[in-house]
C-alpha cells in the first residue's frame, strides 16, 4: 500500500481528500494534519509516509515551506500539491522545489484519482532499479503526465498546461510562444505545443501579427476570462 498523509487547514476539506485516497486502490490514509507543524511532525513519528497530498496555504506556514523544511531535514517525500493557490509564481516554485503534481481546487474525485493513478504507475516504473536507456528514461519522466482530465492528450502535463493557462489569462494582450516560455520558464517548444492544443480545443484564439518582412508571428489569447 501507498501510504498518504493528507494535509488540509481546512478539517472538513481534508476529511473529504482523506475519503477519495481510501477510494483509489493501492492507497491508504496514514494520516492527517492541519497546519505546517502537524505535517512535519506526522512525517517525522508516522510509521511510513510515502506521499503527501500538501495544501499550499496552511495558517503557520506555507506548502512550499513545508517542502523546503522537509528536505533540510533529509526527508525526500513525495509531494502533490493539493491547493487553491492558482497564481504562476506559485505553480512554478512548486515544479523547481520537486513536488510531482499540482491538483488545483476545487476539483472532482476522478482529477484526484487520476493523479494518484499517475504516481502509483511512476512507482512501478521505478521498483527494477537499474540503469536506463533514454526510452525508459522517457517512460519514467511520461509516467506522471497522464491526462487529469479529459481532453488533455496522453504525454501533455497538467501542471505545464496550468502554467500556460495562468500565464495568458495574467496577460494584458495576446502572447507569443517564446513570451509564454520567457515568463513560464519552460522551452519555446514547450510552450508552442501547449499553445496549439489550447487553440485545437477552443480555449485559447490565434491571431497574426504581420511584421515588415518574414512569416507572421502567431500570437495567442485565452478564449474566455472565466
Amino acid at each position: 500500500m501507498i501510504e498518504v498523509l493528507v494535509v488540509d487547514d481546512d478539517t472538513r476539506v481534508a476529511r473529504v481528500n482523506a475519503a477519495y485516497v481510501e477510494k483509489v486502490p493501492g492507497f491508504h490514509v496514514a494520516g492527517e494534519a492541519h497546519s505546517a507543524e502537524e505535517a512535519l511532525r506526522g512525517v517525522e513519528r508516522l510509521p511510513r509516509v510515502d506521499l503527501i497530498l500538501l495544501d499550499h496555504y496552511l495558517p503557520d506556514r506555507t506548502g512550499l515551506e513545508v517542502v523546503q523544511e522537509m528536505r533540510r531535514r533529509g526527508h525526500q517525500t513525495d509531494v502533490i500539491m493539493v491547493t487553491a493557490a492558482r497564481d504562476v509564481s506559485t505553480v512554478q516554485a512548486a515544479m523547481r522545489q520537486g513536488a510531482l503534481q499540482y491538483l488545483v481546487k476545487p476539483f472532482a474525485f476522478a482529477g484526484l484519482r487520476g493523479k494518484l493513478a499517475a504516481y502509483a504507475e511512476l512507482r512501478r516504473t521505478l521498483e527494477g532499479g537499474g540503469e536506463a536507456e533514454q526510452a525508459e528514461v522517457d517512460r519514467i519522466f511520461g509516467a506522471l503526465s497522464a491526462p487529469s482530465e479529459p481532453g488533455l492528450p496522453k504525454g501533455h502535463s497538467p501542471t505545464t498546461a496550468e502554467l500556460v493557462r495562468q500565464c495568458l489569462l495574467r496577460s494584458d494582450g495576446p502572447l507569443s510562444a517564446q513570451e509564454i516560455a520567457e515568463r513560464t520558464g519552460v522551452s519555446r517548444q514547450t510552450a508552442q505545443r501547449y499553445l496549439k492544443l489550447l487553440e485545437r480545443t477552443g480555449r485559447a484564439t490565434l491571431t497574426l501579427k504581420y511584421g515588415d518582412a518574414g512569416r507572421p508571428e502567431h500570437r495567442y489569447a485565452w478564449a474566455t476570462r472565466t
